[in-house]
């Protein structure tokens, strides 16, 4: 595990001092967010479906900076799911164009609080240009260990696992691999996020009961949280919130408390 992620996964003290009423050493370590709602919250105040989601962007901004504020290790948001190509074409592409708008508006902030830009999906099939500004973002961040900010794009769960199963067949077939050494620790390497720990806490915006295809393997004792809040109107009060909530649960992971 680098370096940067065993300091942070013992949860320094939060930044802000107004934050006092989190209990040291019981907040999350990664944090995932179903970024969900745009199109309504759009929808009620009679915008395109593209304002919810320029709205979206300016509460992920928020979030980033919260997490850093308070000593949150890594936050996974779900961007552009391998669904999402069935929107209408303008859609698609306004979706696009705001992740390199983030991307390239955000970098000299997100360079200089500490965050290191991670991205997880099928990649490949991103525009061009998206896959240019992600990799530049991903290159020009690597050394920072102040918080991981991991954005899936064109991501599945299903799809993830997928991969998984063809890069453990792969290793087989060559010879790296006995079918009777894969276990759950192998499958977890496969996949795309091999080297970070599973979530702790997920968040779903916009009231939806439903993973979405999201972290499916990942998600297996992870805390949730739902909030009826559309995800352009979620902010660092509505993350305390929900942190809170997640200090006053109790993890067994399938065991008894003794």
């Amino acid at each position: 595990m680098p370096g940067f992620l065993t300091r942070w996964l013992g949860h320094g003290p939060p930044r802000a001092t107004e934050d006092r009423e989190f209990e040291p050493g019981k907040l999350p370590r990664h944090v995932a967010i179903i970024m969900d709602g745009n199109g309504r919250w759009a929808r009620k105040r009679g915008l395109p479906r593209v304002a919810g989601h320029r709205a979206g962007v300016e509460s992920l901004r928020d979030i980033v900076r919260a997490c850093v504020d308070w000593g949150i290790a890594i936050l996974t948001v779900y961007a552009f799911s391998t669904e999402n190509w069935k929107r209408p074409q303008e859609e698609v592409e306004a979706l696009m164009n705001l992740l390199v708008e983030y991307l390239r508006r955000e970098l000299p902030e997100l360079k200089k609080e500490g965050v290191q830009v991670r991205a997880i999906g099928r990649l490949e099939a991103l525009p061009l240009p998206a896959q240019q500004e992600l990799a530049r973002a991903r290159r020009e961040t690597a050394g920072n260990n102040r918080l991981i900010l991991n954005l899936a794009l064109n991501y599945g769960g299903r799809a993830e696992l997928v991969d998984a199963c063809r890069h453990i067949a792969r290793e087989v077939l060559a010879g790296k691999l006995r079918p009777e050494d894969i276990d759950e620790a192998v499958l977890k390497g496969a996949l795309y996020t091999g080297d970070l720990p599973d979530p702790d806490l997920l968040i779903r915006p916009s009231g939806e009961m439903r993973l979405s295809n999201f972290l499916l393997w990942q998600l297996a004792y992870t805390e949730l949280w739902v909030t009826d809040v559309y995800w352009p109107d979620f902010r660092r009060e509505n993350l305390r919130q929900a942190l809170l909530a997640y200090q006053q649960r109790e993890r067994r992971f399938g065991g008894l408390k003794i």
